[in-house]
């Protein structure tokens, strides 16, 4: 009798410790799975993830956000690619689907086809970069957190060190497709130039595409062969053009410059040593800073989020061997300028007009 009340007891605890064994692994079941459940995507332009630039620079920053969450890239976090404008819509979609918390679509080219996904599928969370989502009423759509940059100010100060630089008095600008964004880049870096260097020629053109180094090769060569010895090219994978040409002809005795863009490009200028700075644009630390917020359920949807020179969300290249140091604080002087407001840096084409008429005076 005590021997069968205690085979009884041994199987009670056994049961017991079953339930228990079984209710521990589904609570370390669901705390693995909520640590796992948030996910991060992004769409890349037709410039493609390895651009040495814009998408590239994203991609570093989602990946980084996920290095630091544990999150595996290829599912916690995870880049589409776009060969064309028509894949936008179906790689957002698609990552939609595939119930990402938060879907990033990179560049303002994106814009037409995020609003109109983002309004379809209202429950979901998005960021744009470079570009303000609005509805019908032109009014910030709630589910998008809008990125953008003040890409001018750190346009002029990578201005300022090509006037300061430049040996011929001839500058450059290649630009992707003409746009009232990459106008930022042009009248920014321009205005710069002339601060310093009143009496420099810039010779400005546009490539009408953010993925053709071939042409970004080609307007380097017409530019570079007027005389200009620096290039700013804001262009995406077609800059990767003008690093080749510059490459080649200081292979070939010609020393020339290029001005890097979106990150520091100091290595895509070697061996030849063609980088003479970069505009650094920090959409890496943006799209980290806004997949972030929306972990910690503070998605900042409906927001148009700003960053410039006072944010350090642009600015020069932490790289500056090629860069004197007399240049530097010409370069730190007007940082100042524009952070405190003494300078507004122009935007279109009309402001840099006004802005010379003052720098006349």
């Amino acid at each position: 009798m005590i021997k069968k009340r205690i085979a009884v007891l041994a199987a009670c605890i056994v049961v017991l410790a079953t339930i228990l064994a079984g209710c521990g692994n589904n609570g370390s079941s669901a705390g693995s799975t909520k640590k796992s459940s948030f996910k991060a995507g992004m769409v890349t332009d037709t410039g493609g993830v390895d651009d040495k630039s814009f998408n590239q620079s994203s991609w570093e920053g989602l990946k980084k956000f996920g290095k630091d969450n544990g999150l595996a890239v290829g599912s916690g976090v995870k880049y589409l690619q776009s060969k064309q404008p028509t894949d936008y819509a179906p790689n957002l979609n698609q990552l939609v689907q595939q119930k990402y918390n938060i879907i990033f679509g990179i560049g303002f080219l994106m814009q037409s086809d995020l609003q109109k996904v983002a309004e379809q599928h209202p429950d979901a969370h998005f960021g744009l970069i470079d570009s303000v989502a609005v509805d019908k009423n032109n009014k910030p759509l709630k589910n998008v957190a809008s990125l953008t940059f003040k890409e001018q100010q750190g346009s002029f100060l990578v201005g300022v060190v090509a006037g300061m630089t430049t040996k011929t008095n001839k500058v450059g600008f290649i630009g992707g497709i003409n746009s009232e964004l990459i106008k930022k880049f042009e009248n920014g870096f321009k205005a710069g130039v002339k601060s310093v260097n009143p009496k420099a020629q810039i010779f400005a053109q546009y490539a009408g595409d953010f993925n053709a180094p071939d042409k970004g090769q080609s307007i380097a060569s017409t530019i570079y062969g007027k005389g200009a010895d620096i290039i700013y090219a804001s262009a995406g994978n077609t800059g990767n053009g003008v690093f080749t040409e510059a490459k080649t002809r200081t292979r070939s005795g010609k020393k020339v410059w290029v001005i890097g863009v979106d990150k520091d490009q100091y290595s895509e200028g070697l061996p030849e040593n063609v980088t003479l700075t970069s505009m650094v644009k920090r959409v890496d630390q943006a799209i980290y800073d806004t997949t972030a917020k929306a972990k910690k359920g503070k998605f900042p949807g409906g927001q148009v989020i700003e960053y410039g020179l006072a944010e350090k969300g642009v600015g020069i290249a932490p790289t500056t061997k090629n860069v004197k140091p007399s240049v530097l604080a010409q370069v730190k002087k007007y940082q100042d300028k524009i952070i405190k407001g003494d300078i507004v840096v122009p935007t279109t084409d009309n402001e840099y007009k006004t802005y010379l008429s003052s720098l006349a005076k």
